[in-house]
């Protein structure tokens, strides 16, 4: 099994699991802060998992549950209860359990006695580790190596395997009585009083021991996440609203896009980038951290120069058939597992992705756009030419993908399961495949190069790249649209037939405006009709298609970043009303999954299910799913900065209370206050005129600026 071509699905975590986490480090457990064998439960970090069992016995009997208390991401506090003493009805043995999650574990656990006698009792911690790597948990086919050794000290458990070079170190405050798989503590705790012990998980990685982030030896409040997340609610824009949905929604989505920054400790002065999700993606991803990154745009753009940056380093330099690497291609995932071979990129780097490269130069011309690090992204530059160097290399004129060899991912769009791109009878599509979406990425990245000719004053290079951007877009308006059905094909296969089925990818070339202004009415017609919209946001594939499954990942599902982006096109083409379905429907949709957008759900209509029904396997906090209220937030504003060119547009629709303070634009923090009598705006950059207008959905083109 290659990691690349699972085809499977993960097993479902269940309703009562619990996830934390941490950049590039996560927990799941059961509600009781037991990690349980035989699942994908576990405490993970750098794609291994350290931990796959932690059992807590109390006289050999398991805690009873009371609560789950979810604070910062990272931590949660466990409350339970033991069984009731010697000739007691009654439990009177608190148990809490403060759970920090980074780069390992730190648990710090508590008895209390609230009898008037003290409680003698034995405190036991089951510990197992398979040392599995994450893709061998993900699909249910770990492979069981021999000489994962579990040696007992007079601090804790030493786990290690050799033929893996990885394990970790459990390490308690007071030493334990220590035996290969249990940590055994005898305890007194006094009447009316408390027993505390800390126990600390540290990875050991390449056979190097470091100390969980959260570590014992400093206060919890001085450990980095705590400090970097401190910065980030300080910094980060507030948002006030009379919407209690809309303010729980966005306060929610801050806290995860916080908690899901990468930080390099090799590059501590440089800004983060952003892991897809919890908990099978937590790590770098091409398309989903360029994604995110231009979603959450209006909260903090150091997360986009970050994710630039570092896929800038990581991008293409040879040609590599097994990893689908090339020269100028950005990448599609990183990965630290335990590696077969030596990897440049201190990681297993997989470049198997149509759409990040185009997305790249599409993401630079934005973070220009909103003025913001004006010289760092000049330094970009020489890569996103080698980005657009492949596209056009690998562009006839459209951009397709055919894998190099087995190993690597059938579909290469962000519908990348086996099955997600088909025709209207069901019929599965052949390579190469050129998606409608990804040719609109093209030519927005051709735009934005065109935008920096012109910044640059070389009017050969920006007619050169208006021209392309002219080619494509008349050739993808003669090839994918369907007179017959009126809409755009989801792509071309292999024979250059259009891919007829109806599905929500002509959405993104709303976005990217590549769609002729004339068609876009009954392109949104069908994005709303009753066949592709539930009530809660829209289906990647239509009900009336022959591979509709409203319980798949990717044929008939619904998808908040691929609805906001949707919404966002609509909007760019003036559907107003259209846009706000969209966007109230996933606010509301959000509010059943405890104001936690997740990676996905199912697409039954809303009229069948008074709440909407969950994706087993979703992965939540998930990045461009959190970042998809922000960026709903900044379609109903209609607010699109061009700071290069001393203007912002700005013309809410549907918000009727709301106060955005500190929007960070141009070096300056912006105030937006929009009430029932209108908008008002402070805090702009000298010299930046306001536009109280939506902008014109071809204004992107050089021949709209005055």
């Amino acid at each position: 099994m290659n990691a690349w071509t699972f085809e499977g699905q993960p097993g479902a975590l269940g309703d009562s699991a619990v996830t934390l986490v941490e950049g590039g480090s996560f927990c799941v457990c059961a509600h009781s802060g037991d990690i349980l064998q035989g699942g994908a439960q576990g405490v993970y970090h750098a794609d291994t998992r350290l931990l796959s069992r932690w059992e807590l016995r109390v006289d050999e009997t398991p805690v009873e549950p009371l609560r789950v208390l979810t604070g910062e991401p990272y931590h949660a506090t466990f409350v339970g209860r033991a069984v009731p003493r010697p000739g007691r009805a009654e439990s009177s043995l608190l148990v809490i359990r403060d759970r920090y999650v980074g780069g390992g574990l730190r648990e710090d656990l508590i008895l209390r006695n609230l009898s008037e006698e003290p409680a003698g009792c034995v405190v036991d911690i089951h510990v197992g580790s398979d040392v599995a790597d994450l893709f061998e948990v993900k699909s249910g086919r770990i492979r069981h190596v021999a000489d994962v050794e579990m040696t007992a000290d007079r601090a804790g458990l030493l786990i290690f395997s050799a033929t893996r070079s990885r394990g970790t170190r459990v390490i308690t405050d007071p030493a334990p009585f220590a035996v290969p798989g249990v940590l055994i503590f005898r305890v007194v705790v006094p009447a009316r009083g408390e027993w505390k012990a800390t126990l600390q998980v540290n990875p050991i990685l390449e056979g190097e021991e470091s100390p969980a982030w959260f570590s014992t030896h400093h206060p919890l409040e001085h450990a980095e996440p705590a400090r970097r997340r401190a910065d980030w609610e300080r910094l980060s824009p507030s948002v006030t609203t009379s919407d209690r949905t809309l303010s729980q929604v966005i306060r929610r989505s801050r806290e995860d896009l916080g908690a899901l920054r990468l930080f390099e400790p090799d590059r501590p002065d440089e800004p983060p980038t952003i892991a897809a999700g919890a908990p099978w993606f937590m790590t770098l991803f091409g398309r989903d951290s360029l994604l995110t990154s231009w979603m959450a745009l209006p909260l903090d753009q150091s997360l986009a120069l970050g994710t630039l940056r570092r896929l800038a380093r990581l991008q293409g330099k040879v040609d590599d058939p097994l990893t689908e690497e090339e020269p100028g291609r950005i990448l599609h995932e990183l990965r630290f597992g335990v590696q077969t071979g030596a990897s440049p990129h201190g990681g297993h780097a997989y470049y198997g992705s149509v759409d990040a490269t185009p997305l790249f130069v599409m993401l630079l011309g934005e973070l220009r756009r909103w003025g913001m690090h004006g010289q760092a992204v000049e330094e970009l530059m020489p890569y996103a030419d080698d980005a657009l160097e492949w596209i056009t290399r690998s562009a006839d004129p459209f951009l397709s993908y055919r894998r190099k060899t087995d190993q690597g991912l059938i579909n290469q769009g962000w519908k990348d399961s086996f099955d997600g791109v088909n025709f209207a009878d069901g019929t599965l599509a052949r390579p190469p495949i050129a998606l409608a979406e990804v040719q609109g990425y093209v030519y927005a990245a051709y735009i934005a190069r065109a935008h920096f000719a012109h910044q640059a004053g070389d009017s050969t290079l920006e007619e050169e790249w208006n021209a392309r951007a002219t080619r494509i877009r008349e050739a993808f308006n003669e090839r994918f649209w369907l007179p017959d059905r009126g809409y755009y094909a989801i792509g071309l296969d292999g024979a250059g037939r259009p891919i007829d089925s109806l599905a929500s990818n002509m959405g993104h070339c709303l976005w990217t405006g590549i769609v002729e202004e004339d068609r876009a009415a009954s392109v949104a017609e069908h994005l709303l009709s009753p066949e592709m919209f539930t009530g809660y946001g829209v289906r990647t594939l239509a009900s009336g298609m022959g591979a509709y499954n409203p319980m798949s990942y990717h044929n008939g599902s619904v998808w908040p970043h691929d609805n906001a982006l949707v919404a966002a096109g609509l909007m760019r083409y003036g559907f107003a009303e259209e846009a706000k379905r969209i966007a109230f429907g996933l606010l509301e949709a959000a509010e059943g999954f405890g104001w936690r957008l997740p990676e996905l759900f199912c697409g039954f209509d809303r009229s069948e299910f008074a709440r909407p029904v969950p994706y087993p396997t979703s992965c939540s906090p998930q990045a461009w799913a959190a970042a998809a209220p922000i960026h709903l937030v900044r379609t109903l504003l209609r607010l699109d900065p061009w700071i290069p060119h001393g203007r912002v547009w700005l013309a809410p629709v549907g918000l009727e209370s709301l106060r955005v303070t500190g929007l960070p634009l141009d070096g300056s923090r912006v105030t937006i206050e929009v009430t029932d009598s209108g908008v008002s705006v402070t805090g702009l950059p000298e010299g930046v005129a306001l536009l109280n207008e939506p902008r014109h959905p071809t204004a992107a083109a050089l021949r709209q600026i005055p």
